[in-house]
């Protein structure tokens, strides 16, 4: 399949506090928007896959979608992987399309936790029955404690966790589509207060609300109809953990591994191929656990890889150049695949020079699910 489906069209709300908003009316703007980009009209699409909205899940929300949309897709319906979602529906639409159960998808995902509710981050966790029995709330609590084990076993220090918020806040300044323009320094990381030590306030991501679509298609089909600038999927993989955090035999390692190999042997490359990189950083612990499991370092050596530059501008990787969920917005990763997307076309705001291949990696619950997705030209 390498090659065979492309995106051909991406499509975003603003993001932030977007007062009087809803999940229905930000995905149409989005899946609006991509088509427009696409050149491709409505009537077209067979295709509409969704992910629910975090903060108040709704029932039939797919059928919600489309029908607010005024398609009746062939394939249609939510998908639940929370934050690995997005890559994981562009996957399904991929498959279907080379299997011909569909010829043009609407890949879509909105949320307004920051206007709305937000009580879905501060649930109890812990224990099969999630009744908190560990004596933990909140998605923080959970990512503290993975923070505090590779931490406890390679060595991996603030300043390292800093350097990851660092080099996402400075990106995030720079996008004028930002939630949060603000660059900081280590000075201003180990100043600000701890949320759930050892993670601080710039340790976590963005409460945004907002909306973000891709329009996947066949290589063929954009070709035809004079697509301009489709970028084709070379690879893409899925790994979940699953468990919950307090039943894994092991908190630094994740199935992100055999997401990522997954991807790297469909697309035919290794990560020394890649020219930069967009990765799920609802926490900063996440990217340096990922760049292990990828491959792009040794286990237990993502935060010295971080530390010592390894996603700098300067002769390193690139890294989350919209600013990732620390700045451009917190909404669960399809805003990395639209980066990911604008980076291999070569219109980015912060554009990687002869940029060629490019991964994007989303992640959900406390490192639960693991989708990978590899583009290039």
């Amino acid at each position: 399949m390498r090659g065979k489906v492309v995106i051909a069209g991406v499509g975003q709300t603003k993001f932030g506090k977007l007062v009087g908003r809803t999940p229905v009316s930000m995905n149409v703007e989005a899946c609006r928007k991509a088509l427009n980009e696409a050149g491709v009209s409505k009537d077209e699409v067979d295709a509409v896959l969704v992910k629910y909205p975090t903060s108040k899940f709704q029932s039939k929300f797919g059928q919600t979608v489309a029908e607010a949309l005024g398609i009746m897709p062939r394939i249609g319906g939510v998908w639940d992987q929370a934050g690995a979602s997005g890559i994981s529906m562009i996957s399904f639409a991929a498959m279907a399309i080379e299997h011909g159960q569909c010829e043009v998808a609407l890949v879509c995902m909105s949320d307004n936790p920051r206007t709305g509710t937000r009580s879905a981050y501060s649930k109890p966790r812990g224990g099969a029955d999630g009744s908190g029995t560990h004596g933990w709330v909140s998605t923080t609590a959970g990512y503290a404690m993975i923070a505090q084990r590779h931490m406890r076993e390679h060595g991996t220090t603030p300043e390292q966790l800093a350097s990851v918020a660092i080099n996402n806040r400075a990106n995030g300044a720079k996008n004028p589509n930002a939630q949060l323009k603000i660059p900081i320094s280590l000075e201003d990381y180990m100043q600000s207060r701890f949320i759930v030590e050892p993670l601080r306030r710039d340790d976590c991501c963005l409460i945004s609300d907002g909306g973000a679509a891709v329009v996947v298609m066949s290589a063929e089909r954009a070709k035809k109809i004079g697509v301009d600038k489709a970028v084709p999927i070379l690879g893409f993989g899925q790994g979940q953990t699953s468990w919950e955090v307090a039943q894994r035999p092991n908190l630094t390692r994740t199935m992100a591994h055999k997401s990522g190999a997954t991807a790297f042997k469909m697309a035919g490359i290794s990560p020394k191929d890649i020219d930069v990189a967009q990765f799920y950083d609802c926490f900063t612990i996440t990217p340096i656990m990922s760049l292990e499991d990828y491959g792009f370092c040794q286990h237990g050596q993502g935060g010295a890889f971080v530390g010592d530059g390894g996603i700098g501008w300067e002769g390193g990787l690139p890294f989350n150049t919209a600013g990732g969920l620390l700045s451009e917005t917190g909404m669960p990763g399809m805003q990395l695949v639209i980066e990911g997307v604008r980076q291999m076309r070569g219109d980015a705001n912060l554009q990687v020079p002869g940029a060629q291949k490019g991964i994007v990696s989303n992640q959900g619950g406390e490192m639960h699910t693991h989708s990978t997705l590899i583009l290039g030209q």
